[in-house]
């Protein structure tokens, strides 16, 4: 079964790379598997993602290594570690560990150390989330506010918030893509061919406004898109 599933994921990420070669490098190591480290990581292989998930707790590691890309049983406070197992080649890393405030804070300076281009860490408490931003960590979340499964949206890339709804429906903000620009929408086959919705429009410097048939958008335009969650998840990956 675990092998069906990987080669699955592999397909689809080959068939997504094939279609998008701007998503062809989706790889990400998130270091704990907790309970918000393991959701995201979850989250993000279901949606293709390459997903290497390291945790010092070899229980933990192997709960999830079947559905996880790789694995690794590791303690990435060491740098050595992190280059063995090629985090700093990756894209983006997250830092799910909380309550070892400690080892939260080196491995999120290791990862800056090797230049890692995207690196999301969870804080247990604001002041936690201080400290590592002033370390330069690029987005710092807060437990209480996010939900691993709403990050592993976010950390894909275009989405700029995502809020899922009963009934597989969600409502997602994004950079509009160039496929969509300088003709109103009711031309541009936004529905028709991609599955959503646009429903909000806001240009650089103005606030949002209601979308409609006849509103054109414009290069570097914030829309709001809602439709069925894949249907969104594919078209926020549209440049």
């Amino acid at each position: 079964m675990g092998n069906y599933l990987h080669n699955l994921r592999r397909r689809r990420r080959k068939r997504l790379a094939q279609q998008y070669p701007e998503m062809s490098d989706q790889r990400v190591a998130v270091i704990g598997l907790g309970r918000f480290g393991s959701s995201l990581a979850l989250e993000l292989t279901r949606r293709g993602w390459d997903v290497l998930g390291i945790d010092t707790d070899p229980q933990l590691v192997q709960r999830h290594s079947d559905a996880l890309t790789h694995s690794a049983v590791a303690d990435c406070t060491d740098p050595e570690v992190l280059r063995q197992l090629g985090v700093h080649e990756f894209t983006s890393a997250v830092v799910g560990i909380g309550t070892d405030i400690e080892a939260s804070i080196l491995i999120a300076s290791n990862l800056l150390e090797e230049n890692v281009p995207n690196i999301w860490a969870k804080a247990i408490s604001r002041q936690h989330g201080q400290i590592l931003e002033r370390l330069g960590v690029h987005h710092v979340v807060l437990p209480e506010h996010e939900m691993g499964e709403r990050v592993a949206h976010l950390v894909t890339g275009r989405m700029l918030d995502f809020i899922e709804f009963d009934d597989d429906y969600a409502l997602v903000k994004t950079v509009a893509p160039d496929s969509i620009t300088g003709v109103p929408l009711g031309e541009s086959g936004v529905r028709s061919r991609h599955g959503v919705t646009v429903v909000g429009i806001k240009r650089p410097g103005e606030g949002f406004t209601h979308a409609t048939a006849e509103t054109v958008v414009a290069k570097g335009d914030v829309i709001i898109v809602t439709g069925k969650i894949q249907a969104v998840e594919a078209f926020a990956e549209i440049s």
